[in-house]
This record gives C-alpha cells, sequence and structure tokens, in this order.
C-alpha cells in the first residue's frame, strides 16, 4: 500500500511549485490524495479491515486541515488544485 519512491517522484514533479520543492502544502495535498485513493481500493476488497480504516480516517482529517491552510492562504491555488486532484466536487 505504500508509495513507491518512483511514484512519489513523479507526484513531486508534477505539483511542486519551485525546482527544489519537495513539502509545499499543494505537494503534501496530492500526496496524501495518492494515499488516501490506494487505501479506499484496499478496504473496498477488506471490507473488516478496521485499523486501516482508521488510518484512512486520519489521512483524510489531515488532507481536510491542509485545503483549509491553502483556502485561507490563497483561494486561486486552492481551486486549481482540488480541479487538478479531482477531489471535492
Amino acid at each position: 500500500m505504500a508509495l513507491t519512491q518512483q511514484r512519489k517522484q513523479e507526484i513531486i514533479n508534477n505539483y511542486q511549485v519551485h525546482g527544489t520543492d519537495t513539502g509545499s502544502t499543494d505537494v503534501q495535498i496530492a500526496m496524501l490524495t495518492e494515499r488516501i485513493n490506494r487505501l479506499s481500493e484496499h478496504l473496498q476488497a477488506n471490507k473488516k479491515d478496521h485499523s486501516s480504516r482508521r488510518g484512512l480516517l486520519k489521512l483524510i482529517g489531515h488532507r481536510k486541515r491542509l485545503l483549509a491552510y491553502l483556502q485561507q492562504e490563497s483561494r486561486e491555488k486552492y481551486q486549481a488544485l482540488i480541479g487538478r486532484l479531482g477531489i471535492r466536487g
């Protein structure tokens, strides 16, 4: 279920703000979204995996807080990011 190093690098390259950016809000949200999507697929196949379900809820809460922060800082960046990721609407 963990992301491979190659997949992480692809996400960073797609969402980074500048050349050496690896931890901006955009990158963090994109990484969390990828992990959430993978974990959701796992839970559809393994309905009784409650510990993974708890982890999924924690990831969703973390992403929600980061999205709220991004929305406060820059409404335009927020709209662009959720459009690119296909979340919230």
